[in-house]
């Protein structure tokens, strides 16, 4: 009876007929002709894309593990985007709260501009030095601890400032402006982590515009409702009573949001959702360097010509939302109501073009757009050029340079208007906006992110064209017996 043939390798062994041995050889070499993405061993124990191309059968053990992990979407994803969405809105209303008001304010607790800026500026001071140990703590502890501690500090902030309604009580309402400002540390950068933690490939940008989202519909807020709940009144006892309730509503909403994100927000799903994240799971704790992520990070040039770019871009949104009463009023005195409904729509388009931004990118995943959208695309693109470090590292960069450049611009800007008027002071934001424009342009699109998938889709592919060559191998031995010497 003739042997039962067996396969050793990848070559046949000396028993297989003539016509077996062509078979294998030719579907080895028609393996061999298919090309693949090459990754070299990067950072974090994972693989970087080189660009150049190799035979299927040389990609990494790491890749092929993670070809073959589970992968799985909860629908309780939804619920932890909408919770981090309410509680980054909730934060984002209190920084605005006195700016678009200002002139009420500024005779309420007789300071001058130069101080009431600084009640918003001081959101943008506090990130510069808290962001990099807040990115340690997003790191080592996780999503979870950092939302959680975000939210506590933007309600014990709020209800600090409910004490400050009196005229004489402008320090405890700086105090309680401050405690806010911390919070934002803490979730400002978090979007593009939380996507990317609970979301699928196919819908990881639409998530992060929706978790920005959230804060823009907060500026929305706090364009809005001051001006409704503090009308500009002459008598001071109403006026701190209008002030007063305020900020009991502000403080109501902050503690209800902080109890929720208790019970409610999670970690992260036990199955994760892309072959990305459980690539990134798969990464033993020891092998990662906080530090030398950052300074990877610094060395990146696209990324660093995105850092500059998206921090010109978002810096004048800063100062625009910062000194929009002062614009208004000047030409338009008693329009506070009004100036506040012109943030409102500046704020809602900019919803609009993160929305549609959002969707854009999951279906085409091009990165260079609009300027209303430049907040979820900023967030999402440093993901891509940047993979696979942490998406809240790239994330925290970013923010730090708006905050950068949004008080340089907002100081400035204050200036020039107070010296030359609202005009000057708009083209001098405008030059900026053109340079940063310029800039984006040359932003070169390495998209790691997006070919670490498709290298996982190769490997799968792979691996289905072996499982089938070697079935029909099988059959064909068992069906043809090879012949005898």
């Amino acid at each position: 009876m003739p042997q039962k043939n067996s396969l050793k390798g990848n070559h046949a062994n000396s028993e297989l007929s003539g016509e077996e041995w062509r078979r294998s050889k030719a579907a080895k070499n028609l393996a061999s002709g298919f090309t693949s993405p090459q990754w070299s061993s990067g950072p974090l124990g994972r693989d970087l894309f080189t660009g150049s191309q190799i035979d299927i059968e040389t990609l990494s053990d790491q890749t092929e593990v993670a070809s073959r992990a589970e992968t799985k979407l909860y629908h309780r994803r939804w619920l932890m985007l909408f919770l981090f969405s309410a509680v980054s809105a909730s934060n984002a209303c209190t920084w605005l709260q006195y700016s678009i008001i200002s002139n009420i304010f500024m005779r309420f607790y007789n300071i001058d501009s130069l101080a009431i800026d600084w009640l918003s500026m001081i959101y943008l001071l506090t990130y510069i030095p808290l962001i990099l140990p807040v990115l340690w703590l997003l790191d080592n502890r996780g999503i979870r601890d950092v939302v959680l501690v975000g939210s506590a500090f933007n309600c014990i902030g709020a209800w600090i400032k409910i004490g400050s309604a009196s005229p004489d009580m402008f320090p405890l309402t700086f105090f309680g402006q401050f405690v806010c400002s911390v919070a934002t540390v803490f979730v400002l950068g978090i979007p593009s982590y939380l996507a990317s933690v609970w979301f699928g490939e196919t819908e990881v940008s639409t998530a992060c515009a929706i978790g920005v989202l959230g804060n823009q519909l907060g500026i929305a807020i706090g364009f809005l409702v001051p001006p409704i709940l503090v009308p500009n009144v002459d008598d001071m006892d109403e006026l701190a009573h209008h002030i007063r309730t305020m900020f009991f509503i502000t403080a109501g909403v902050a503690t209800f949001l902080f109890i929720l994100v208790v019970f409610v927000f999670q970690e992260r799903p036990i199955i994760p959702p892309t072959q990305a994240q459980a690539t990134a799971r798969s990464i033993p704790p020891e092998q990662y360097s906080y530090m030398a992520s950052i300074l990877r990070l610094l060395r990146n040039k696209p990324f660093i010509l995105l850092i500059i770019t998206y921090g010109l871009n978002v810096g004048c949104f800063y100062a625009v939302g910062t000194l929009l009463n002062r614009m208004i009023i000047e030409h338009y005195p008693g329009e506070e109501v009004n100036a506040g409904r012109i943030g409102l729509t500046i704020v809602i388009a900019g919803m609009v073009g993160s929305l549609i931004c959002g969707v854009w990118l999951d279906r085409t995943k091009t990165y260079k757009f609009f300027m209303t959208g430049y907040l979820p695309l900023g967030f999402e693109f440093a993901v891509e050029l940047t993979y696979p470090e942490s998406e809240g590292t790239s994330s925290g960069l970013l923010n730090c340079s708006a905050q950068v450049f949004g008080i340089i611009f907002t100081i400035c800007q204050g200036r020039i208007i107070d010296k030359f008027g609202t005009l000057a002071g708009n083209i001098f934001l405008c030059v900026f906006l053109l340079i940063g424009t310029i800039m984006t342009g040359l932003i070169k699109s390495d998209l790691r992110r997006q070919k670490a998938n498709l290298l996982t889709k190769a490997a799968e592919e792979r691996q289905k064209l072996g499982q089938d060559y070697g079935a029909t191998t099988l059959i064909s031995q068992q069906q043809t017996p090879p012949s005898q010497a």
